[in-house]
């Protein structure tokens, strides 16, 4: 049987996001988008979802004179993305292999 896959998380940048964040303590923005390729606007965007849903944190300051964004994933966020990679592996049979 097939769980349902959480559809805040199924998008492939929300999804690059979190996996980023579940693998480190913290991220800025500038590293986000690096590792994701995807322009400012689009990150913004969707931080902005993960964030309204409770699966990350997002605290803006100062790094000397400029903005700077960082973006932490929650104890929500971890559980989603868990869910959601167990949900994956009911499509794709991993327990068989």
């Amino acid at each position: 049987m097939f769980k349902e896959l959480n559809p805040l998380l199924h998008s492939e940048l929300r999804l690059g996001i979190m996996s980023i964040l579940i693998s480190v303590e913290e991220a800025d923005f500038v590293y986000i988008r690096e590792k994701t390729g995807a322009t400012a606007g689009n990150i913004s965007v969707q931080i902005e979802k993960l964030s309204e849903a409770g699966y990350i944190e997002i605290n803006k300051g100062f790094l000397g004179k400029r903005t700077r964004t960082v973006c932490k994933i929650t104890q929500k966020g971890v559980n989603a993305f868990e869910e959601y990679v167990e949900a994956l592996k009911s499509y794709l049979n991993v327990k068989g292999r």
